[in-house]
């Protein structure tokens, strides 16, 4: 899977290293796998961060082979510090690991991605992500400037609806606390539902059930994503409003490979 030469190798007594920090564990297949990928004149690749089930990129690093050789025997994201010339494992000091599930090459073999889940915010400045700031929100001096319609954050398209789900249910609260909306402000039709526990559930038992008919009536692809889309979106306000993230029913889904589903039903507690 992981696909060099060259190398740093990390010079470090064991009363200097950090009880969280990650080791390496040569074996000759680890370095043969190494030793497929392209490193750069100081014996490093680009590695990259992601969560393996928002798709958000976290952070990006730099790792050698001890760093990539620790991160497949921890499973913990573990990178080399430039500055410092040593590795270090993201979390080592504040215990918000990378747990790393997989780790991918590019097709040029001169960068890796650790796939895996946060224990904590990525960020040092205690954001969710390295990448909170879009590129035209930066002021004149670099501070950045977020504005209401983009989230801090880089988000990908369901996680962005729920943000705005999120959003929504925020002001519904709020709006509660003070005795209504504005004078003259309309609800949204994300409001309506949320505030209308009844009128969701009609929702998502009639888009089901337009997304089946679709299928039935042989309508075609568009109009079958079409009506996904409908029950994607209800689907995610009623999650919202029982307090359940996106990344919960990911979770479960992830839990759920390589099981069968008839394996899966049975291993259900009854409720």
């Amino acid at each position: 899977m992981l696909q060099g030469r060259q190398s740093v190798r990390v010079q470090a007594t064991v009363d200097s290293v950090p009880a969280g920090r990650a080791q390496p564990k040569s074996t000759p297949e680890v370095e043969a796998l190494l030793d497929k990928l392209k490193w750069d004149a100081n014996g490093l690749v680009v590695a990259i961060a992601q969560d393996v089930d928002t798709g958000a990129i976290l952070m990006q690093g730099f790792s050698n082979r001890d760093a990539i050789s620790a991160t497949l025997a921890s499973k913990r994201a573990t990178f080399f510090s430039r500055s410092r010339k040593q590795l270090w494992t993201k979390g080592e000091t504040s215990s918000n690991f990378i747990d790393v599930t997989d780790v991918y090459i590019d097709c040029d073999k001169d960068s890796v991605i650790y796939f895996g889940k946060p224990d904590g915010p990525t960020c040092h400045t205690g954001a969710e992500t390295c990448y909170f700031t879009r590129l035209e929100e930066l002021g004149e001096n670099g501070a950045a400037t977020h504005s209401e319609e983009h989230p801090p954050t880089a988000l990908t398209t369901l996680y962005s609806l729920e943000s705005t789900i999120e959003q929504r249910l925020a002001e519904s609260r709020a709006d509660a606390a003070t005795r209504g909306p504005p004078l003259g402000k309309k609800p949204s039709w994300t409001r309506r539902l949320l505030e209308s526990p009844e009128l969701l559930r009609s929702k998502i038992l009639e888009e089901a059930d337009e997304l089946c008919r679709s299928v039935e009536d042989s309508e075609g692809p568009d109009r079958t994503a079409s009506e996904m889309a409908d029950v994607l979106y209800h689907s995610m306000v009623l999650l919202t409003s029982q307090g359940v993230k996106f990344e919960d029913v990911l979770k479960v889904l992830r839990q759920r490979f390589a099981k069968s589903g008839i394996e899966e039903k049975a291993g259900r507690k009854a409720t």
